[in-house]
């Protein structure tokens, strides 16, 4: 049952004081536990209202006590307050950007390797995916290189012209795309054969 007084005194140093029950009687001992907890000071005079309880010594004194003025009591959930955010550390903060940036760089470098593998001729490409090619580097078969020649001029014999053709990029000696390289110079249609 709830009874009502009037705070009497209050010593805010020391965090408790005396209610003046209304129904009359001796002064009732209240600690600044059983008020509520709204981070403001009681003031002599105030209204208040409570239950009747026992202290550590088995004296009666006012708990659960609600501020007329306020309207709180002292028996709230004790929940957890969030912390502010003032008074968070900032290195969660910078170790989760600094992640982000190594995947977003992680990210780049892999779209640039790939944007550089498609940039790649289609006479390569079909080079690259044809079976001889993958077993036999062009650097050493046949005792020939890719060593930038690209003209027919430029070669000695049709042996070598047609490795120039099949295994080295940007050759221009094949005029009819016939896949027989130096038709004019090297490789007479019965040479070539």
């Amino acid at each position: 049952m709830r009874l009502s007084g009037t705070l009497r005194s209050w010593m805010n140093d020391r965090g408790f004081g005396f209610i003046a029950p209304t129904h009359g009687g001796a002064d009732l001992f209240v600690h600044v536990s059983a008020l509520p907890r709204d981070c403001s000071q009681p003031t002599i005079g105030e209204k208040l209202t409570y239950e009747l309880g026992r202290g550590k010594n088995g004296k009666p004194q006012a708990v659960n006590v609600q501020r007329a003025s306020i309207g709180h009591t002292s028996q709230r959930p004790h929940t957890r307050r969030p912390q502010s955010r003032q008074g968070r550390s900032p290195i969660p903060r910078l170790i989760g950007l600094l992640l982000l940036l190594a995947l977003c760089a992680f990210g780049f470098n892999e779209y640039q390797s790939q944007k550089r593998a498609s940039a790649y001729s289609p006479q390569l490409q079909q080079l690259a995916t044809e079976p001889e090619h993958r077993t036999m580097p062009p650097t050493v078969a046949q005792g020939f290189k890719c060593d930038g020649r690209t003209y027919c001029s430029q070669m000695t014999s049709c042996t070598e012209a047609k490795f120039f053709l099949k295994n080295c990029p940007g050759t221009q000696m094949d005029g009819n795309n016939d896949g027989t390289p130096c038709e004019q110079q090297w490789c007479t249609s019965w040479l070539a054969k």
